[in-house]
């Protein structure tokens, strides 16, 4: 394996500032929304699950990598505010799935058209620093 070069060094340090940039951008307009970060990460996780448009607590869990009673309380708070619902699995009574309510829905839409107008904003950049680092 070769040595990092200057160049390397400086499309890292470029892809860490605009991680960084856009984590920034997503806490605010979760926040401008009334959320914290995490309730919005986790509407996303709930939604975005693959295969299905819902999740259980310990799926959430580990989409945000958090311990299981954090997902207890972080899904007691999305309920609690409309944006989600618990359903019991018919198959298996002991499974229980979140989903989001329409109100979730309407406001997780809102902040991913936000998201991806960001995404559209920083993607030229991002390409250009991977290009950089030749992955």
């Amino acid at each position: 394996m070769r040595p990092t070069s200057k160049r390397e060094y400086e499309a890292l340090a470029g892809f860490r500032y605009a991680l960084r940039e856009f984590l920034q951008f997503s806490e605010e307009a979760a926040k401008s929304t009334g959320l914290t970060p995490r309730q919005h990460q986790a509407l996303l996780a709930i939604l975005a699950f693959p295969g299905r448009e819902a999740a259980t607590i310990g799926e959430v869990a580990t989409q945000l990598q958090i311990r299981p009673h954090s997902a207890v309380g972080l899904v007691d708070r999305l309920v609690a505010q409309g944006l989600a619902g618990r359903h019991t699995d018919r198959a298996d009574r002991r499974q229980v799935y979140v989903s989001l309510t329409a109100k979730g829905r309407k406001l997780l839409e809102k902040l991913s058209a936000a998201h991806k107008a960001e995404l559209t904003r920083l993607g030229p950049r991002l390409r250009d620093l991977l290009a950089a680092l030749e992955l």
